[in-house]
């Protein structure tokens, strides 16, 4: 009797996890486009094509979506970065593509900019409570350290570079371009946007970054 509830609980699961996974989508564009108070449950049940209570039932309230939605964001883009493999290249060239791919992250997933503008505006309540969120994000560190001490070791670094310090300056560098290029647009004149400065700014990171790591 067992083998034959198997097949069935196995495909309720499936289907338990495409439906929370659905709602996590529909919540993300819902939180990205209105904030955490400006969103509502209807609004993302009829994003996700389902029943609100159902929403209830996986998530409790919108708080804790929206908690569920910010770990799964964190998620998304630590999934990416252990992509990179960076203990396998040469460490400059392990740090410029960390910076690379920072930058074309945060330009391909405007999303992820928003919600973290929706975070901080709440004092991050969400994240504190989140024991997964720092799980994922100390390999990301360990992994950056890692790849400091290899350029110490190699001549190729200076000593004493903190690594979450520096990828604060890496994240920070991106996020601040972008989440205030309409209002430095204005302010200066330019299209801060266009492909010649999104170019420019990239290689200006590279460059600041690098040469706070690089020995002289």
């Amino acid at each position: 009797m067992t083998r034959a509830l198997a097949p069935v609980t196995e495909e309720r699961l499936r289907d338990a996890d495409r439906s929370q996974a659905t709602i996590l989508a529909a919540a993300r564009d819902e939180f990205a486009e209105s904030g955490l108070g400006g969103a509502r449950m209807d609004r993302i049940a009829e994003r996700a094509g389902l029943n609100k209570r159902l929403i209830y039932y996986y998530f409790q309230d919108k708080e804790k979506l929206f908690q569920a939605v910010l770990e799964q964001a964190y998620v998304d883009i630590r999934e990416k970065e252990r992509g990179l493999k960076l203990t396998a290249m040469p460490p400059a060239e392990a740090v410029r593509r960390l910076v690379e791919f920072t930058w074309n992250y945060y330009l391909d997933h405007p999303e992820f900019i928003t919600l973290l503008n929706s975070a901080n505006l709440h004092r991050a309540r969400h994240l504190e409570d989140s024991e997964r969120v720092r799980e994922m994000n100390s390999p990301l560190i360990a992994t950056l350290g890692e790849v400091l001490e290899r350029g110490r070791k190699d001549g190729s670094f200076r000593g004493g570079v903190d690594p979450v310090q520096l990828y604060v300056s890496i994240a920070a560098l991106s996020y601040f371009y972008l989440s205030n290029n309409h209002t430095l647009s204005a302010i200066f004149g330019r299209d801060l946007m266009a492909p010649k400065a999104r170019n420019e700014r990239l290689a200006h990171m590279c460059d600041v970054i690098l040469g706070y790591v690089l020995r002289d």
